[in-house]
């Protein structure tokens, strides 16, 4: 048996690893770093008159790859970094259809940003997205929009991770129909289908657990209107109640929601019908669950070094994301410097070949236009 003494140690430590992903959290705010959790929300942007919706043209260096149902455009300069979201679309696409019980994603184009001021520049006209926004979704034109790079702090987004969110918006679209769903279903269904910043959502419901700040269903989509503490509380209940809504046991019930929010049925009745119960008491289910999982109970009963150990984990990935983004950022600056410095060459070379006649009279006549001309061993060539 356990000693006491051991208890007390154990919910010290426990309590210790709280303070610091306090801590951590505090100094990510100071610095300027917003993490998404922290961020007033809506990535998903609603276009009024989809067919007068007009997209801008693309900048003269970009390319595109059609991939049958998806369409990538990005700066030709970061192809290699673009390229891996195709594979990874297929994949997550597949997954999507089982989940939700239906083929979705028929055609998608996404289109990837240098910065959120080039995507702000690649939006619909008249539309443009969330100056807070790395990523946003326009579901009734089939489109997103990623960056790569984060607004206000700069840093190197996880092109990955950002674009399963927001294909997961569109999926969602195309599962129910184009009907409404509270927010909270929306974009917790983002953020646990795309498993972002898992560590630090632990970390924040375990917090609001013991200090009684969890939102009540009612509540969880004005959360997401705060600020401060209560908006990092709304992203991680939200994702957590829908990862309780498809726990292994439920996947069906969560099949007939979705079937349900298809024909149109009224999101809080289309709940209640699917798992076959009341709001009330499937809030209380999840509140048991959360509590089982994160409450005081388990930091007295051994469950606090596994919580200690997640909290401390959030700290220690935090700065190591920050450190791997910034490492990404100093990668991109010198791949693109030594791509300027290719071309630069090549211009001085191909400047370095010409011959420049002197005057424009040692240029034969019929030769003059307005094309560069060379000579070569006393014979003019115009270059093509």
């Amino acid at each position: 048996m356990r000693p006491p003494y051991a208890r007390v140690l154990l919910l010290l430590a426990s309590v210790l690893a709280w303070l610091f992903w306090i801590g951590s959290s505090a100094l990510a705010r100071a610095e300027g770093e917003e993490s998404p959790a922290s961020l007033a929300p809506r990535d998903v942007a609603v276009v009024v008159q989809p067919a007068a919706a007009h997209l801008p043209a693309l900048p003269p260096d970009f390319e595109r790859i059609d991939d049958g149902w998806l369409t990538l455009e990005f700066p030709a300069s970061v192809r290699d970094r673009v390229a891996p979201l195709s594979a990874d679309a297929d994949s997550f696409r597949a997954r999507l259809a089982v989940e939700l019980g239906q083929p979705v994603l028929d055609h998608v184009l996404v289109r990837v940003a240098r910065d959120p001021e080039q995507m702000n520049a690649l939006a619909p006209i008249g539309a443009p997205p969330p100056a807070y926004a790395s990523g946003v979704a326009y579901p009734s034109l089939g489109l997103a929009l990623l960056s790569l790079k984060a607004p206000h702090t700069w840093e190197a987004t996880d092109l990955v991770t950002l674009s399963r969110h927001e294909l997961m918006h569109l999926a969602l679209t195309d599962a129910i129909g184009g009907h409404t769903v509270p927010r909270w279903f929306d974009e917790g269904l983002a953020i646990h289908e795309s498993a972002e910043q898992w560590t630090e959502r632990l970390g924040t419901l375990w917090q609001a657990t013991l200090a009684k700040t969890l939102l009540s269903f009612a509540d969880l989509d004005r959360g997401f209107a705060a600020e401060g503490s209560e908006v990092s509380v709304a992203y991680a209940e939200s994702a957590d109640v829908v990862r309780f809504l498809m726990r292994d046991d439920d996947r069906a019930r969560f099949g007939s929601l979705v079937q349900r929010l298809r024909a149109g049925t009224p999101f809080d009745r289309a709940l209640a019908d699917a798992y076959d119960t009341d709001l009330r008491k499937l809030e209380y289910e999840w509140r048991t669950d959360v509590g089982h999982r994160f409450g005081v109970l388990p930091l007295l009963t051994g469950g606090g070094a596994l919580w200690g150990l997640i909290v401390v984990l959030a700290g220690v990935a935090f700065f190591k994301r920050r450190r791997k983004a910034r490492a990404k950022l100093d990668l991109w600056a010198r791949e693109e410097a030594e791509m300027d410095a290719a071309a630069e060459a090549a211009r001085e070379r191909l400047e370095r070949e010409k011959v420049i006649p002197e005057s424009e009279e040692d240029v034969p006549a019929h030769l003059k236009a307005e094309v560069p001309v060379v000579e070569h061993e006393g014979r003019w060539y115009i270059l093509h």
